[in-house]
């Protein structure tokens, strides 16, 4: 039985309620990109860090001491590679166990860094459910010892760049800007991003890019290991409006899910990343000459020039109302690139 075109669009905006709701969606194909990726497989192409940031009633961090040669005493938050079978949360499980000696659950992702598909690390909070502060006389190849640190006292640290991320976690305690995201378990067999790719206007109005075939759908987009994750964004805008690409600013804003599996190696070791994409008309504009000239949009969104796209302007009121408030406010997890 054939689908009617408004059906189509229904099944959409329903897609996207469930994602904004943190949940996922089956991957079933890939759209853009996909000839300049291949499939994600941990230890070849793709490196996954899980770190926790686990506080105690006092507002002190879990801390621990390195046992490698190259950082040998230095302190870091618990943190580790993902190893071939696990998922994502099964890995931060272990890496805490092995390094701090407790057992914990993931509260909620934090952020999101990538260095392109081949390096990306998920930072969660935690808390701890079990388990004993690790001591020097359980040191071993894992690390040397835990401890809570006060975040004040002297201490050498292995990086400057946990200061953020444990500033994000008290943040999040003190006043939580996301709902609690967590991964679904979805198979994914290449580094992708499903995009919610938005244009808003002052009068409130939504549009949201959709790829027609075979039926109307967002676009899936492969991550290529020359660029961030997130390019693959501006790949889309590329290819469904070439013309006026240099004319938009394409934000990735952050992700209101990801999905990953990670049970068969190099067969679903890949993350979809549901995120969320505005496109904002750059207002500097220049002439031929590179001179400025004045900007007058027009509040529509830029035509798409490849037929396989259509904008499809948001009808449902409470789904409208959403977007913008995400948009607006950021209210997802962030995903921020280290290129």
């Amino acid at each position: 039985m054939e689908v009617t075109e408004e059906e189509q669009r229904r099944r959409v905006e329903e897609q996207v309620e469930m994602l904004l709701s943190g949940q996922g969606s089956e991957v079933t194909g890939c759209d853009v990109g996909l000839e300049q990726s291949k499939p994600a497989t941990l230890r070849k192409n793709v490196t996954y860090i899980v770190c926790a940031v686990i506080f105690n009633d006092k507002e002190e961090v879990l801390m621990v001491q390195e046992a490698k040669q190259d950082c040998y005493k230095q302190w870091y938050l618990p943190a580790g590679r993902v190893e071939v079978g696990e998922s994502l949360e099964e890995a931060l499980k272990r890496e805490v166990k092995e390094e701090a000696g407790f057992d914990c659950e993931p509260i909620t992702l934090l952020l999101i860094q990538e260095q392109g598909p081949q390096w990306i690390r998920f930072i969660f909070l935690a808390k701890v459910t079990g388990g004993t502060l690790k001591s020097l006389s359980a040191a071993d190849q894992e690390s040397l010892q835990a401890s809570w640190w006060d975040r004040q006292s002297a201490l050498p640290l292995r990086g400057r760049d946990i200061l953020r991320l444990i500033d994000y976690g008290l943040k999040y305690r003190q006043n939580p800007w996301h709902p609690v995201t967590l991964p679904v378990d979805l198979s994914c067999r290449h580094v992708l991003q499903r995009l919610v790719l938005v244009f808003t206007n002052a009068e409130r109005q939504v549009w949201v890019l959709l790829i027609k075939a075979p039926l109307l759908h967002l676009p899936t987009a492969a991550a290529v290991k020359t660029h961030a994750v997130t390019w693959a964004a501006n790949m889309v805008v590329q290819d469904a409006i070439p013309s006026v690409y240099y004319d938009q600013d394409v934000n990735t804003l952050g992700v209101f899910s990801l999905q990953h599996n990670g049970r068969q190696h190099g067969k679903t070791d890949g993350v979809c990343f549901n995120s969320l994409v505005a496109l904002v008309p750059d207002h500097v504009q220049r002439n031929e000459d590179g001179e400025k000239v004045e900007w007058t949009g027009t509040g529509r969104p830029p035509p798409v020039e490849n037929p396989r796209y259509v904008w499809h302007e948001v009808q449902k009121r409470t789904l409208r109302e959403k977007l913008l408030e995400k948009t607006q406010n950021t209210s997802i997890v962030p995903m921020h690139s280290l290129y």
